[in-house]
């Protein structure tokens, strides 16, 4: 019996979102603010939110996620199954139509020849596409002709809606981009900062770790969209403010990741200005733990490569002390109250794809204690501080300027001295840490500390191209410009063959027993420490209408459909 594909309820709808209540462009200005600031508009040369989703306002995929998780074309004028005859009997390839009459923001057709380039981009071995564990298993993407793209894949896919599909895996036009392929990606400034796009607003200045303006695209598909005239998109500052600005200035229309203690977003909320709203996705806060070695009397270069392993981060006795000191319902409690949850997993929803088989809701130190001694990592000096091997156990500890995760940061410290580990605290504005620049040593993908704490997600609800950066050679490093999402450079070979399992897998059941492996794989075997499934949290103005909330990618997917509400 031949295998059909897996739809994981990802595609029920092709409906789009409601149309907006007003012409193009006559509803002025509407103004965002993300605390943590863009740096970039390619997706393909940063893993950061920020960059992601402010480039959704440009440049598109070929289909999203909406808010319930349907896949529902963008650029598609519909999404090819086995049983529409796009998706091969096989599994082994998948067809795009493109719908007709797309055109750049600058007027040329947008064409098959822009998906093509799109994956040739990405793929470039030299790259150092952060978005490339999209293309797994992809040989060959043709196009049949100026409508319609083909990718071919090496094995049976059951899931093959990695490439081009949610705000990670947009199309860039061929034309802008044609001489930043390879090494010379991250080199090309105008384009990177000022993309050509076919979304519903152009650039008009990117002022890095700064603002953005935009105005409306005026070769936009839709010509009662969109109804605002100008974005303005700021960046900066701190959750707290952006907050403040939204729900009790009315400064800003739309807040982004409101990661603040609940009582402060109840007291923001009586400003009568704003409105919060959250839902849970598959959103984690966790540690990642360096497999290789940081230490700055490294040479350049050498520094967190898989040429010096970390002295005692891979040894499990050290990894699973750490995490059974830390208290995971007091940072649920402090940190996000309802809209945090105690997880163990890196992969906590859906649901059919959250591992039970771990459990971490206890803090226990003496626990913590005995695994460190009886693996005979003990303090022989008398300074309180273990040593592995001659090597104390000591850690520099990073992650984004924030109130919630300073304290998080504080708490940990202290939990981890009492089981005779020293910690040393560093925090990095966010527009830095999840900035990607390669020049950089603060980046999340250089790791250039021991631990560091952030949290990431995932387009859609299919896990498979997001348990794929924790493969071997998705690791960043000098020769991918310090790109790819295997951030902890973890390296096991039965995780790399059970993905590519994984990847040949139908069957909704099946999948989700393979994806709970790899979870555990990578947890148990101290990829990371996963603490809390954080809800999005977000507000907008109430005078701001047609915003949905999307947990399964870019949360300003429908800003197309955004406008002024009257008599507010």
């Amino acid at each position: 019996m031949k295998i059909k594909t897996l739809l994981l309820g990802a595609i029920a709808s092709t409906a789009m979102a409601p149309m907006a209540f007003a012409e193009r462009g006559s509803d002025g200005n509407v103004s965002i603010i993300y605390w943590q600031a863009p740096s970039i508009l390619n997706p393909f040369l940063s893993g950061g939110t920020k960059d992601v989703e402010s480039a959704s306002l440009v440049i598109e995929p070929l289909a999203r996620y909406d808010q319930d998780g349907n896949m529902v074309p963008f650029l598609a004028s519909e999404i090819p199954t086995v049983e529409n005859g796009g998706v091969s009997e096989d599994l082994t390839s998948i067809t795009w139509k493109i719908a007709p009459g797309i055109k750049w923001s600058d007027g040329t057709p947008f064409t098959s020849a822009d998906v093509v380039f799109t994956a040739n981009y990405c793929m470039d071995p030299e790259g150092g596409c952060a978005q490339v564990t999209k293309f797994e298993g992809v040989t060959n993407v043709e196009a049949l002709d100026d409508l319609t793209v083909k990718v071919t894949f090496d094995a049976p896919t059951p899931f093959p809606y990695g490439p081009f599909v949610g705000g990670e895996s947009p199309i860039i036009q061929a034309a802008q981009f044609a001489d930043c392929l390879g090494a010379k990606a991250p080199e090309c400034t105008e384009q990177n900062f000022n993309p050509i796009g076919t979304g519903p607003f152009v650039v008009t200045e990117f002022k890095p770790n700064d603002v953005i303006t935009f105005k409306a695209n005026d070769n936009y598909r839709d010509p009662a969209k969109p109804a605002f005239a100008t974005v303005t998109f700021k960046g900066g500052g701190d959750a707290t403010a952006a907050g403040r600005a939204v729900m009790e200035t009315g400064e800003f229309d739309y807040a982004w990741n409101l990661q603040l203690a609940p009582e402060v977003i109840a007291q923001m909320q009586e400003g009568g200005k704003g409105t919060p709203v959250a839902g849970f996705g598959p959103l984690v806060e966790r540690i990642m733990l360096n497999q290789t070695n940081p230490s700055p009397d490294l040479p350049e270069g050498e520094r967190s490569t898989a040429k010096h392993p970390h002295p005692f981060l891979q040894d499990p006795a050290v990894y699973k002390a750490m995490s059974l000191a830390i208290d995971r319902p007091l940072l649920v409690e402090i940190g996000y109250g309802q809209a945090g949850k105690v997880t163990c997993n890196w992969v906590p929803a859906p649901a059919a794809f959250n591992s039970t088989s771990m459990t971490c809701d206890t803090q226990d130190i003496e626990g913590a204690k005995k695994l460190l001694d009886d693996a005979g990592i003990v303090d022989t000096d008398g300074d309180g501080i273990r040593e592995k091997d001659g090597v104390p156990l000591k850690v520099v500890y990073q992650t984004s300027t924030n109130a919630v995760r300073q304290d998080f940061q504080a708490l940990i410290k202290e939990w981890w001295s009492q089981i005779g580990i020293e910690t040393e605290l560093r925090n990095i504005n966010a527009s830095v840490f999840f900035g990607g620049d390669p020049g950089s040593p603060d980046t999340f993908q250089k790791f250039y500390a021991d631990v560091e704490m952030y949290a990431n997600t995932f387009n859609g609800t299919d896990p498979q191209s997001y348990l794929g950066n924790g493969l071997c050679d998705k690791a960043p490093r000098p020769d991918t410009q310090w790109q790819g999402e295997n951030i902890s450079r973890f390296c096991n070979e039965e995780f790399d063959k059970l993905h590519g399992q994984l990847a040949e897998t139908a069957g909704l059941e099946a999948r989700a027993e393979i994806a709970k492996k790899l979870n555990d794989i990578m947890v148990e075997n101290g990829g990371m420490i996963p603490l809390v499934h954080r809800g999005r949290l977000s507000a907008h103005a109430n005078t701001l209408g047609g915003v949905v909330l999307n947990v399964w990618d870019s949360e300003l997917w429908n800003i197309a459909d955004w406008y002024r509400k009257t008599g507010s």
